[in-house]
């Protein structure tokens, strides 16, 4: 039976063991969890198809259970339905990955802005917080184990700027933030220098010098998505050459 993360394969032919069985008393949440989680291991690629009646079995849980976390994850961005073709995992042309990135440093400065503006220095121990998290978990050997803490540093800097609109946005923005970290780990991974950018990015924070953090925070997001564009364009030249 093909392998689930093969780029040919669909749900259909999803073999037990390649995504881990849910809790007995599993709810929507679990099964929802376990399949970003297969999405960032590559287990599931973009492009992948997927149908309730295999997740099932392979999982573990109900039929409606699959269809509520394969809604949520739909409304979330993560997965693309499809007419007359059902769901597969979302894919990232090189355009969205840059119109990612912009929308991303826009918002991120925002909560910048919110964070530096409290004299209380509340939002900023929240920032030191997060980051402190995120430091025992960054040279994980476990690319999911690094993952999730980026995703969580990120998520946290929202957090500690109290802003509710940006809260609101969130469950979008990890959904795309986690495909477009899913192509750049399958391209590039390159832990050293995600950490070093992540630690220019805390001190500048932490330095409360705005120009130094928005500069900050273009080198982590604006110049990443080109540099990931760049090797995404020279990949698929030499499959337009052969």
């Amino acid at each position: 039976m093909p392998q689930l993360s093969t780029p040919a394969a669909s749900a259909a032919d999803t073999p037990r063991g390649r995504l881990s069985p849910a809790p007995v008393l599993s709810r929507r949440d679990s099964v929802v969890q376990e399949l970003r989680r297969a999405v960032v291991r590559g287990t599931l690629r973009p492009g992948d198809k997927l149908t309730e009646v295999n997740l099932s079995e392979t999982l573990a849980v109900s039929r409606p259970t699959i269809r509520e976390a394969l809604s949520q994850l739909a409304q979330e961005g993560l997965l693309i339905q499809e007419p007359y073709r059902g769901l597969r995992v979302a894919s990232l042309e090189p355009a969205q990955i840059l119109d990612i990135a912009r929308t991303r440093q826009a918002l991120d400065m925002l909560a910048v802005d919110a964070i530096l503006e409290d004299e209380s220095g509340r939002r900023m121990r929240a920032v030191q917080d997060c980051w402190s998290e995120f430091s025992r978990w960054e040279n994980n050997s476990d690319p999911l184990t690094r993952h999730e803490a980026h995703v969580a540093f990120h998520r946290g800097l929202w957090a500690a700027s109290e802003n509710f609109m940006l809260l609101r946005m969130w469950p979008v923005t990890e959904a795309h933030l986690t495909i477009a970290l899913a192509h750049d780990q399958a391209i590039r991974s390159d832990p050293a220098r995600a950490s070093i950018v992540h630690h220019h990015l805390i001190d500048a924070l932490l330095s409360r010098d705005r120009a130094q953090t928005e500069e900050a925070f273009r080198v982590h997001t604006i110049d990443s998505a080109c540099e990931l564009v760049s090797i995404i364009e020279r990949e698929n030249e030499r499959e337009d050459d052969k």
